[in-house]
């Protein structure tokens, strides 16, 4: 197999990179495309009391494995299945459980901090930002916190304004220069995903 094409798409939390990495990978079979989500990779826990996981800043680069991550790529790039981690927000921790990935033609690796870390930045062959408004991105984190994960109101405004607009204005937003494509809106631009696919689909002839 050829060394797989791997696209790095990246955003702030609710900008919606998850709906464009996920209409990437729809365009196209199981067969030959894989999605590694950076927020799988954050760091096991298993050493620290409930009490001390709540606090965890899931926001900030060193709250992820990407000696991990990178390893995984790169044994990917090779060649070689690998076990993906399966992070468990409920505990705030990984689960024991893991999913066997197999090495594909494309790799999308789709996280907020994905153009942070240099290693990982050098080995993305397309690097995407997605740059959508703050207000947008909040009603976003609010109903994905509140339906998925059980938070409540509360506690995802005060995470948001102490946490993760800090550690976005810090971390996230400055890789924006890193980007080959800046996708205004997330998901409901269109006319991005169709691009993308094209070059995806040119790069593999």
């Amino acid at each position: 197999m050829k060394k797989p094409i791997l696209i790095g798409i990246s955003g702030g939390t609710g900008s919606g990179k998850s709906s464009i990495a996920d209409a990437i990978y729809s365009s196209f079979s199981n067969e030959c495309i894989a999605m590694i989500q950076q927020d799988m990779y954050y760091k096991d826990q298993s050493h620290l009391t409930m009490e001390e996981r709540v606090k965890t800043n899931y926001d900030h680069p060193q709250a992820f494995d990407n000696d991990l991550l990178i390893k995984h790529l790169k044994d990917l790039c090779n060649g070689t299945p690998i076990e993906k981690p399966i992070y468990d927000f409920s505990v705030h921790n990984r689960a024991k459980e893991t999913i066997r990935v197999e090495p594909k033609n494309i790799i999308i690796v789709e996280g907020i901090l994905v153009l942070e870390d240099p290693r990982l930045r050098d080995m993305l062959d397309i690097k995407v930002y997605v740059d959508t408004d703050a207000d947008i991105r909040i009603l976003r984190r609010l109903t994905r916190d509140i339906n998925e994960r059980g938070r409540t109101l509360e506690s995802v405004i005060d995470q948001y304004l102490n946490i993760v607009r800090p550690m976005h204005m810090q971390f996230t937003e400055p890789t924006k220069r890193y980007a080959d494509i800046i996708v205004p809106e997330g998901g409901q631009n269109k006319v991005a995903i169709d691009i993308l696919v094209t070059k995806i689909k040119d790069i593999l002839k």
